[in-house]
Order: structure tokens, then sequence, then C-alpha cells
């Protein structure tokens, strides 16, 4: 559990870095997109883990959620980037996101039971609240296209409730 909490303490710093928020906010709408795309990706592949490696059904319930809802996104994401002609482009952040996702993936990995299913909520919760507050007051603010913009405002929304059913999941798993 240490291991894997300094992995997440690691993106969480990265994500919380006022330098970071603000290098973010200086990028275009198709580095944006790149990123939300990437980071769905992300959630996808913890939930994949989740559900190799948990046993409890709310974990898999939960899991199951984040896949069919961030390939949802994902889908509408790259209809529309095909509608305006674009495609997303790679960024430091996007490497960054995934830099990060492989070390915590190995550390979940290396998790089993009780230990696994709070370290995944847990994550999870992190996770929803970073991203949710990057999209909200760095992406949302600063995307150029209106269109795009909505896309984000709609995701915004299905990740705010998976935010609040990870922090019920935490709870739930902490009696």
């Amino acid at each position: 559990m240490k291991i894997l909490m300094s992995g997440m303490a690691l993106v969480a710093a990265m994500f919380a870095s006022q330098a970071v928020a603000e290098d973010v906010a200086d990028l275009n709408d198709l580095e944006f997109a790149h990123i939300a795309y990437t980071a769905d990706n992300i959630d996808i592949r913890y939930a994949h883990l989740a559900l190799a490696l948990s046993t409890n059904p709310e974990i898999h319930a939960f899991a199951n959620t984040m896949i069919s809802d961030h390939n949802a996104v994902n889908a509408a994401a790259l209809e529309l980037l095909d509608k305006l002609g674009a495609t997303a482009q790679d960024n430091f952040f996007s490497q960054a996101l995934n830099e990060g996702a492989e070390k915590i993936i190995d550390d979940f990995s290396k998790l089993r039971g009780a230990e696994f299913d709070a370290a995944y909520a847990a994550n999870e919760l992190a996770y929803h609240q970073t991203v949710n507050d990057l999209v909200e007051n760095t992406m949302i603010p600063n995307i150029e296209n209106a269109e795009v913009k909505a896309l984000f405002q709609q995701g915004l929304d299905i990740f705010k409730v998976h935010e609040m059913h990870a922090e019920m999941m935490v709870k739930g798993l902490s009696h």
C-alpha cells in the first residue's frame, strides 16, 4: 500500500503544481483533446486491472461503469475530431499522465484482496478529483471551439458522478 500511495502522490503532485496548470492552460484545443483521451484510456486500464484482480462486486460494478462511460466519451471525442477534420495532438502532459499511470498500474498489480480494493477506490477518487478540477478550471475556460467546449462539459458532468461514486466506494470500503 505504501508503494501505491507514493505513486499516487507523485501523480497528485504533478497535477497540483500551479506551474503545470499554467502550462496546461497554454495548450490548444487539440492538445486538450489528447489529454482527455489519454486520461480516459488510463482510467479504462485501471478498470480492466480491477476486473482482473478484485473479487468485490462493488469494485466490478464501478470498473464496468468506468469502461463503458470512458469509452463512450472517447468515441464522442473521436467523432467530433473527425467532423472537425482534426487530430488530437500529443503533448508533455499526456506523456506525463501515461508515465504516472505505468507506475500506478505496476504498483496495483502487486496487490490483492481488500488491499487492492482500497487502493483502487482511493486512486479512483483522487484521479477523478484531480482530472475534474483540471478540466473544469484549466481546460474548459481555455477551450476555443464551442463544440469541443460542450463535449468537455458533458464529459465533466459524467466524471463528477464518477467522483461521487468513488467517494461512496472509499467510505464503504473503510467500514
